[in-house]
């Protein structure tokens, strides 16, 4: 992949970055919504979401988490919110996700067999969540990066790492999906 004169990642597909950007819109659409049964329909089988507790380029396996789900265990979760189990949401929070500064830094093809031609996109995007629960407003920032697989013109979320601002400072009852 080429650079810019500044050392940034050259991706100059605007369709491809339209495309992405659409698909992280409908994601927050999906949080704000509640759908999340929707929402871990857009992970793959072989997802990991991660919020780590300082910066992400750390592995993950091997660094202190704030999360650190894989597919199963993001499962669990979202069936914890739908079954009314998810005490530390009751009430549920009314969040609102912004999602800004979309930005594509990558496309690898997957040349294995049996890939079917998938490809993998690696996208970055700063994001803010207001968050209301119990008479009391949160908010939440950071950037998010993304390894989405495409396949037949579909993306599935393979890694979703969430870098809050505050990470390292206090978060209170983190309860929510970022």
């Amino acid at each position: 992949m080429s650079r810019t004169d500044n050392g940034m990642p050259r991706v100059d597909d605007r369709t491809l970055r339209a495309a992405v950007e659409e698909f992280l819109y409908a994601e927050a659409e999906l949080l704000d919504t509640q759908d999340y049964a929707g929402w871990l329909g857009l992970f793959s089988s072989d997802a990991l979401y991660w919020i780590p507790a300082a910066g992400g380029d750390a592995d993950p396996t091997r660094a202190v988490s704030i999360v650190h789900d894989d597919y199963g265990s993001l499962s669990e979760r979202v069936w914890r919110f739908d079954s009314g189990l998810a005490y530390a949401q009751e009430p549920r929070s009314r969040t609102a996700h912004l999602v800004t500064n979309v930005r594509v830094t990558g496309v690898r093809k997957d040349e294995s067999e049996g890939s079917g031609g998938a490809e993998t996109v690696e996208a970055e995007a700063n994001f803010l969540t207001a968050e209301f629960r119990k008479d009391v407003q949160h908010t939440h920032a950071g950037r998010c990066r993304y390894l989405l697989r495409r396949s037949g013109g579909e993306f599935r979320i393979t890694r979703k790492t969430v870098e809050l601002l505050n990470s390292s400072g206090y978060l209170g009852n983190l309860s929510l999906l970022l």
